[in-house]
């Protein structure tokens, strides 16, 4: 098995808490009705969304993709960090073992915040992945990113 990592990282406006609690905490919630012609619903199918719990996302029908699954490994609200794994899902797992994630969310000297991600993608035995492959996830999870962030910035008041 192999271990292909990648980091990015983008800056926002928005405050490190709000993001958190956006893309992180309540992410099953908002996600869905935010960008409803990608991703149908969001729901826990293990747990109450702390460590452990599993999250499976379902896609609109007609789309390249059914569903995914990620479990929840570590959820550390106080330091605004979260690390997860995908688990299932037919997106590419022919190859893939598993992909690890961490997401931090850090203040920045502008009065936003400063997304850090890290990404472990395990693959089976001498698998190989295209590195456009790893982008075009990489591209979506951005745009979904910058989703929510105009949400926020377009309601001061949720998840103040």
């Amino acid at each position: 098995m192999g271990v292909i990592c990648f980091t990015q990282e983008f800056t926002t406006p928005i405050a490190p808490a709000r993001m958190f609690k956006a893309l992180i905490l309540d992410s099953h919630n908002i996600i869905p009705k935010l960008v409803p012609q990608g991703i149908k619903s969001i729901e826990f199918v293990e747990g109450d969304g702390g460590a452990g719990s599993i999250k499976q996302t379902t896609f609109p029908e007609g789309g390249p993709f059914k569903h995914l699954k990620h479990r929840i490994d570590t959820l550390d609200s106080e330091n605004l960090v979260c690390k997860y794994t995908l688990i299932e899902g037919d997106i590419i797992f022919d190859r893939l073992e598993k992909v690890v994630y961490e997401v931090k969310f850090e203040a920045s000297s502008t009065g936003g915040c400063v997304c850090k991600m890290t990404s472990e993608y395990h693959t089976k035995g001498d698998m190989e992945l295209k590195e456009e492959e790893i982008k075009q996830g990489k591209d979506k999870a951005m745009g979904l990113y910058k989703v929510v962030e105009e949400y926020l910035v377009a309601n001061p008041d949720v998840y103040a």
